[in-house]
């Protein structure tokens, strides 16, 4: 029976522009299209779980408007848990403005919204918690009454106060992050890789069209990327995160978890929106198996 995977984090409306280049001070760019798409980190994780049989949860503060969207319609219809949303009633839903541009260099401006109240919150314990993005007092609080943390601190990495960093990761059990945040992971807390590896279980690094490293113990993996046409990025890492740790709570191989992560990430990025391709248990495992051979047993 599959594990309860809580998501902590934002709950937003994506605005996704296509523009011809990034402007920078005083400049104008033209937009060359532009829509809007369900997002949030949190949320994205939370449905893709959701799209692949797992049971997700999503811990999330949402606005007047989170109804009147169709974003909860949305969530819904895919089975996430939503008893554990905050609904407030003196905010918006949270929004992100995403501006990319010919060459998939991206922007991204962030309304906080009713994501602003997370410091004021106070969690319940959980059993399983990935903190996606999200409020470094909140994700404080809750690391320390979860059973397991999984940990993604993200772009919101500069807004962590060093000792609120340094306790999320004594809780934390997975760690996942970008060559650039890993780096400001290490800066913000003096330590050496090494010694991070010491403290946390499983260290993952993903590098783009590199594909991603994972580390446990002394073993170190290389994992590739599933190559496909990619028509939008945004997305990609919450898909490839909802895939580790569904395959993770069932008990796959670590180097197994990560090649789930990036075939289920190989759909985001072929379709417009983080939740708009994601695919279901079997059309990931029909295409793991194409680029990676036969999908060993879980539990």
């Amino acid at each position: 029976m599959d594990r309860i995977i809580s998501v902590v984090g934002h709950t937003a409306l994506d605005y996704i522009v296509d523009v011809e280049k990034i402007a920078g001070k005083n400049e104008s760019s033209p937009v060359i299209d532009y829509e809007e798409y369900p997002g949030g980190g949190a949320a994205n994780i939370a449905f893709a779980i959701a799209r692949l049989g797992g049971k997700s949860q999503l811990i999330s503060p949402v606005g007047t408007d989170f109804a009147s969207s169709g974003y909860e319609k949305i969530l819904t219809n895919a089975c996430v848990d939503l008893s554990r949303l905050y609904r407030l009633e003196d905010k918006k839903i949270s929004k992100a403005f995403v501006f990319t541009d010919k060459e998939k260099n991206q922007t991204t401006y962030f309304y906080w919204g009713a994501s602003s109240k997370f410091k004021e919150l106070e969690p319940e314990p959980a059993d399983f918690v990935h903190l996606a993005t999200a409020d470094s007092v909140y994700n404080a609080k809750i690391a320390q009454v979860a059973g397991f943390v999984s940990f993604d601190p993200g772009q919101d990495l500069v807004t962590y106060p060093k000792e609120k960093l340094e306790l999320i990761l004594a809780h934390t059990d997975i760690l996942f992050a970008n060559r650039h945040e890993i780096r400001r992971v290490l800066e913000m807390t003096g330590k050496s890789f090494s010694e991070l590896k010491a403290m946390i279980d499983i260290i993952v690094v993903t590098y783009d069209a590199e594909g991603s490293r994972i580390y446990k113990d002394k073993e170190e993996f290389a994992i590739p990327v599933v190559s496909v046409k990619a028509v939008d990025p945004t997305g990609a890492g919450d898909a490839y995160r909802a895939g580790f740790l569904l395959a993770f709570t069932r008990k796959y191989s670590i180097s197994t978890c990560g090649k789930i992560g990036s075939t289920v990430a190989s759909f985001a990025v072929q379709t417009r929106g983080c939740q708009t391709g994601l695919p279901i248990w079997e059309e990931m495992k029909t295409r793991y198996e194409a680029n990676f051979g036969k999908l060993e047993q879980g539990y």
